[in-house]
């Protein structure tokens, strides 16, 4: 069932048997290829021959038939299957086809993405639709199954129903379970998570875990329980010891955690010598970050550091299909898999300047080709952020006696709240008034958020862990400036100074991603840093900051939908009110 859209049927097979009997003709031969064999583990010379999606033949013989055969001398490339990217989130503003569009241009040709936001805002038949229209893209899109949301739901037992989880294990484009972010709570004895583990992996699909610092028991726990993979290493030694329990790792280089020279160099410090059970994540980073590129950034930065470039190649592709037993149809160029092939200037050059995905060019000679039709949102409930009630400054009242305040770009803690807060906060302090709002209105939470900025009036998004509403800034008349813009673009993100509106950008699919091209929205989220950093912002990441805000995988103190949450403790220490 995985492989529905690979499923070729017996006349497609016996078509592709009739090309190597001389019948018929391949539809692409590439003559004099150099091409990396990732079983031999040797770079071969041959030619590929393709007819339509798939490899019917990889070696030294030519086909006796070409009418019509679409023919490209190789001579001078060198040729490696297309990178797989283990470890997506596909709504990080942008969306999962102008993802897949640009990805394809760095040579990812396919990807492996987080479901949590068509689970939490779409109708599971919209969902299952839209899984569907995306698997027309030359860019195969397979998915996880979340388990939790990763943070404090109003409903959560309703939402993750067993019967909602089971069926995203059960569909055919869902190839694992995961990523495993409420581990603690099966810890701590939760047997609804543990039986929906033991059934993802019943029907032979992985699950991924999200273990950061987790001790070595934790991490022998986590793979009794039926933990394959975990991608939060952070230190030569926490590769070591995931290995040591047979984890595949995935050695991550993202916009919050840019980790991979370090990994690679700590591995070699450990005496880790192969790569075999390595894959390359860029864990889902946000747009700016990805003008480096996606998998090639990945693949360049581990040749420059040393490793031999087979295995730098292995960890984007072949590594990957191998762990979700999906060898038979991706990460190598070989007979009987799909035609997904990056064309390189040579070995030391991952980024491709012509791709093939899905036997489909996709990009040639350096030119982008699209293929594949723009998606009718609507189509699939995802729909512009619209809503008719208004934001007061009776809302903007605050009177909590502690707030959060920020370690890191993930990692905050509250604080004591010493000075009186009900008016305007000084200019020369890192204090802010922060809002988490209910995106319906209902009800809504207020408090102080320090170490965020120094300058910011005003600061709005709709995007967020749960599609939830953001405030932040000095000023309340320009939080509510921002707010009503926000609302009169039907969703994004909008900052505002002294009654100005200074940046904005706009978020029409739900309020959380763009329906702009990559390029486009890696400037936009470029100048928000910009702009952010000049107002005091100390980190180099504000979207994963709005993301994390409400993350209760990440420690101490989030803000959720229940109220101010004390992770440790599993406790809310102040509800939220209704409005």
């Amino acid at each position: 069932m995985l492989e529905q859209r690979f499923m070729w049927k017996n006349k497609h097979i016996r078509e592709q048997a009739a090309i190597i009997d001389g019948k018929q003709s391949p539809t692409l031969l590439l003559k004099n290829a150099r091409f990396l064999h990732s079983v031999l583990r040797q770079w071969v010379n041959g030619n590929i021959w393709i007819h339509h999606n798939r490899i019917v033949y990889a070696g030294e013989a030519l086909p006796k038939k070409t009418n019509g055969t679409e023919i490209v001398d190789c001579s001078g490339l060198t040729l490696v299957p297309g990178y797989i990217e283990p470890h997506s989130h596909p709504y990080l503003l942008y969306n999962p086809q102008s993802l897949s569009r640009y990805a394809a241009q760095t040579g990812t040709t396919t990807l492996i993405n987080d479901n949590l936001f068509l689970f939490l805002h779409l109708q599971k038949k919209k969902a299952f639709s839209l899984l569907a229209k995306l698997w027309e893209c030359p860019v195969t899109m397979y998915w996880w199954a979340r388990y939790d949301a990763q943070t404090v739901l109003n409903g959560e037992e309703m939402i993750f129903s067993n019967r909602d989880v089971k069926e995203w294990i059960e569909h055919d484009k869902v190839i694992q379970g995961g990523e495993l972010t409420g581990w603690p709570q099966l810890l701590d004895g939760d047997d609804l998570m543990l039986y929906w583990i033991q059934e993802t992996k019943r029907i032979g699909k992985k699950v991924e875990g999200h273990f950061p610092g987790a001790s070595d028991r934790t991490l022998a726990k986590m793979m009794l329980f039926g933990t394959d993979s975990d991608h939060e290493s952070i230190t030569g030694e926490d590769i070591y010891k995931r290995l040591m329990h047979g984890y595949t790792v995935s050695l991550r280089h993202s916009s919050v955690r840019p980790d991979l020279p370090v990994l690679l160099k700590e591995m070699k410090e450990q005496g880790i010598g192969q790569y075999d059970s390595m894959v390359l994540t860029t864990d889902g980073s946000t747009p700016s970050f990805y003008k480096q590129g996606m998998s090639d950034m990945m693949v360049r930065i581990a040749i420059e550091s040393g490793v031999p470039a087979i295995d730098a190649y292995h960890m984007a592709s072949y590594n990957v299909a191998k762990h979700y037993n999906l060898q038979h149809l991706h990460g190598m160029i070989a007979t009987g898999r799909v035609a997904s092939i990056n064309f390189l200037e040579n070995e030391q050059q991952p980024t491709p300047i012509s791709v093939l995905a899905n036997g489909q060019w996709v990009k040639k000679s350096g030119e982008e080709i699209v293929v594949d039709e723009d998606i009718c949102w609507k189509d699939y409930g995802i729909e512009p952020f619209s809503f008719d009630w208004q934001l007061t400054k009776e809302d903007l009242a605050y009177s909590m006696p502690f707030g959060i305040q920020m370690v890191s770009n993930a990692i905050t803690k509250p604080y004591s709240i010493t000075r009186d807060v009900s008016d305007e906060m000084p200019a020369d302090s890192d204090e802010c008034f922060f809002m988490l709002l209910d995106r319906q209105g209902k009800w809504r939470i207020n408090t102080l958020l320090k170490g965020f900025a120094r300058h910011v009036g005003g600061f709005v998004s709709s995007f967020s862990t749960t599609g939830d509403i953001i405030l932040i800034g000095k000023n309340k008349q320009d939080m509510l400036l921002a707010f009503d813009r926000m609302r009169g673009i039907q969703g994004g993100i909008v900052l505002v100074e002294n009654g100005v509106i200074i940046h904005e950008i706009r978020l029409p699919l739900l309020g959380i991603m763009s329906n702009k091209d990559l390029p486009a929205l890696m400037e936009e989220e470029a100048e928000l840093i910009r702009l952010l950093v000049e107002r005091g912002y100390p980190y180099s990441d504000p979207v994963y900051t709005l993301f994390f805000l409400s993350s209760t995988h990440l420690p101490y103190i989030r803000v959720t939908q229940r109220g101010m949450y004390d992770v440790k403790n599993k406790t809310v220490l102040f509800p939220t009110l209704m409005r």
